[in-house]
């Protein structure tokens, strides 16, 4: 037997728990030997014990001894809230190390565990001892020291780096929070709290705006579950990997979307969505975050769903573009394969302005649909500048777009397109908020690119769309409105102009050059007097030819989805929303009833009723005049959707659901491409609800 020099590095990763409060009183695991010490004694006396306990038992392997090995070994250990060692990792260079480190960390007998607010609760410590002995007697230094070894300094930065404990810094961060129409309402109603200076339009928020409002932290706490273990305390509470150091912070997460159901009437069996998915987070400083996900997906879906899936395909080879995700590649023989990445890289370098970087998708308004922008269109590079002061939030956002169809595609290239639009929201008074907004469309041509003209914050586009674009460019105009009646009922609208003539309106002849749609809303919260029951009506109504241009490609559109409402144009619905939730159940329903007027024909005089924003409106227009929501192949539209489920983990959204969808869809005249149909979805999974999928089409 041989003993050795080690030396120790206590570094606490993950202790006492992820929810951490510097007002909290903690103690230290207690050996029968510090009984005697006073609690601000006991973390050396606890690093003493460890050490010489490690010292008086270790045998290094005698094939080691005799070639002379020399090396660092690292241990993961926990002291769990009964008082039990635990090695939870070893790191060395030879596996008869790591069996020798297991076998002493066996024998340590059981302890008084830690303690958090008088709590057992369990503790994580690094601990680094190097081999072989030089002298007989324990060696410890700093950890702001260098490791002596055979005269020669050894490095220790890895081993010395410090660790504090994870106390959420995210929640105080200006990362965007994941949009979610049922994420978000958990916050709605404190955000709309009358005489509050925030601007809830403008989504997806920051942590830093939600949390002056509503504490998702504390939330979170109140829900959390007693974990004794690792992997209870990871399913249940935490994230999977949580780092905190000296001014920056990690997470990591997998991110799951798996789903399995039925359709009536379906050509396939079964629908599923399965998802892997990888979450990085992180902060460094104040000021600088960042975030990034990677999917990797497979799914099949209902029949309705994959028929428009296919039906604004793009050019080449690829199936379908699934909404809100992408181009997919066909899997297997009915399926589909639908990778996909987001990221946001965020800079706040004042409290007036945060800038961000990012790949994703952006959406202006209260309601559950946006006239103005959506997120149900696939994500997109954007460059966002938020300026925040006094009562007014001014948002800037520059997009880079694809259109990807047939027409213009040149050499397996699509072709590219550029959007800037501005959005400024004003507080006018404790419960009036007023939003304008404006935004221009214009391609490539002429290898123009992003056009500086419109780099410009402050501006108006029309204007300067006609004066540097040769009037090739698409502008639109918007306005929005909030009234708080009280602080549980919201009222909210928009208003958007795609195009309009004056003579025309005078005229009343319901000439088509009045291209414009309208949104009004309303929100109860707490309705009835039952908390966290939230209730909503809306009703959305646009005329045809929205978002279409005499140039296709300067739609308002992207992979040949609108950016806008994602029906497009020409069509008018009613939807009514209810969600509740209480501890970590919810449960979310919604009705919509809508009229949707199609083309009766792709091409042909008159055959453009203008509800595809893919056709050119000065071609095969059906009429100047008497134009009106619902005109062609007029569709009566009926979706019910129930959705209830459980929150497993409230700090990642992890959610297990049952899903049921009524879809009743009954046209006019039936065509290839539309026709009488209805379809029952059922649907059972579990799912990290980060995104919003869209069924409803």
């Amino acid at each position: 037997m041989k003993k050795f020099v080690f030396v120790l590095s206590f570094m606490t990763t993950i202790c006492f728990s992820q929810n951490g409060n510097s007002g909290a009183k903690e103690r230290f695991p207690v050996f029968e030997n510090c009984n005697s010490k006073d609690n601000t004694d006991l973390e050396a006396c606890f690093y003493a014990e460890v050490q010489d306990f490690v010292f008086q038992n270790y045998v290094v392997p005698e094939v080691l001894v005799q070639n002379n090995f020399k090396g660092i070994v690292r241990v993961l250990f926990e002291v769990d809230v009964a008082g039990d060692f635990k090695v939870v990792f070893v790191n060395a260079i030879d596996e008869e190390l790591i069996k020798e480190t297991k076998r002493v960390f066996g024998k340590f007998k059981k302890i008084q565990p830690a303690t958090y607010n008088g709590k057992p609760t369990f503790a994580q410590y690094n601990f680094s001892f190097s081999i072989p002995l030089q002298k007989n007697e324990v060696s410890v230094v700093s950890v702001d020291s260098p490791i002596a070894n055979d005269s020669k300094m050894q490095l220790t930065e890895l081993d010395n780096i410090k660790y504090k404990k994870f106390d959420s810094p995210e929640f105080r961060s200006h990362l965007n929070i994941p949009f979610s129409h049922s994420y978000y309402s958990h916050f709605d109603a404190a955000m709309n709290q009358v005489g509050s200076n925030n601007h809830t339009a403008s989504k997806p928020y920051t942590y830093t705006e939600v949390g002056k409002y509503y504490s998702i932290e504390e939330e979170n706490q109140k829900l959390s579950k007693k974990a004794d273990n690792w992997f209870a305390r990871k399913l249940w509470n935490e994230n999977m990997v949580a780092i905190q150091g000296e001014d920056y912070w990690l997470t990591l997460n997998p991110i799951v979307d798996v789903q399995i159901g039925k359709a009536s009437n379906n050509s396939s069996s079964y629908t599923y969505v399965n998802t892997r998915a990888i979450n990085l987070r992180g902060g460094l400083g104040k000021d600088l975050n960042f975030t990034t996900t990677i999917y990797e997906s497979q799914g099949r879906f209902a029949d309705y769903y994959n028929r428009y899936a296919e039906s604004i395909k793009p050019a080449g080879g690829d199936p379908a573009i699934i909404p809100g995700i992408g181009i997919s590649k066909s899997f297997k023989t009915d399926s589909y394969d639908m990778p996909s990445a987001e990221a946001n890289l965020t800079f706040a370098p004042s409290k007036f302005i945060d800038l961000q970087l990012g790949y994703g998708r952006n959406f202006i308004g209260d309601g559950y649909r946006s006239l103005l922008e959506s997120d149900g269109a696939s994500p997109y590079p954007y460059f966002k500048i938020n300026t925040n002061f006094w009562k007014i939030k001014y948002t800037n956002t520059f997009i880079w777009l694809k259109d990807v169809r047939p027409d213009v595609t040149i050499e397996r290239t699509y072709a590219s397109k550029f959007m800037a639009n501005h959005y400024l929201s004003w507080n006018v008074s404790n419960r009036l908020n007023l939003g304008f907004f404006e935004s221009v469309i214009w391609t490539n041509s002429n290898d123009r690119g992003f056009d500086a003209s419109f780099a410009n914050p402050i501006i108006f586009y029309r204007s300067v769309e006609f004066a540097s674009s040769a009037r090739t460019g698409n502008a639109l105009l918007g306005m929005t409105f909030k009234y708080k009646w009280n602080d549980k009922i919201n009222l909210y609208g928009q208003f958007l102009l795609d195009e309009f003539s004056l003579g025309d309106i005078k005229e009343r002849d319901n000439s088509w050059k009045n291209k414009y749609g309208y949104q009004l809303g309303a929100k109860y919260y707490n309705a009835f007097n039952v908390d966290n029951l939230l209730l909503q009506l809306e009703y959305n109504h646009v005329r045809p030819y929205v978002y279409s241009h005499s140039d296709p490609i300067t739609n308002y559109g992207h992979n040949n989805q609108s950016i806008g409402h994602q029906w497009g144009s020409n069509f008018k619905e009613l939807i009514a929303i209810a969600r509740y939730r209480k501890d970590r159940f919810y449960a979310d329903a919604k009705l919509t009833i809508a009229v949707r007027g199609y083309d009766l024909l792709e091409t042909g005089d008159n055959s453009n009723y203008g509800s595809n924003i893919y056709r050119d409106y000065d071609i095969d227009r059906f009429a100047d005049s008497d134009v009106k929501v619902g005109q062609g192949n007029k569709t009566n539209i009926f979706i019910a959707d129930i959705q209830a489920g459980y929150i497993v983990n409230p700090t990642t959204n992890l959610k297990v659901f049952l899903s049921c969808i009524y879809r009743d869809f009954n046209p006019g005249q039936n065509t290839a491409t539309v026709f009488n149909e209805s379809t029952n979805w059922f649907s059972i999974g579990l799912r990290t609800d980060v995104f919003n999928w869209y069924f409803d089409y």
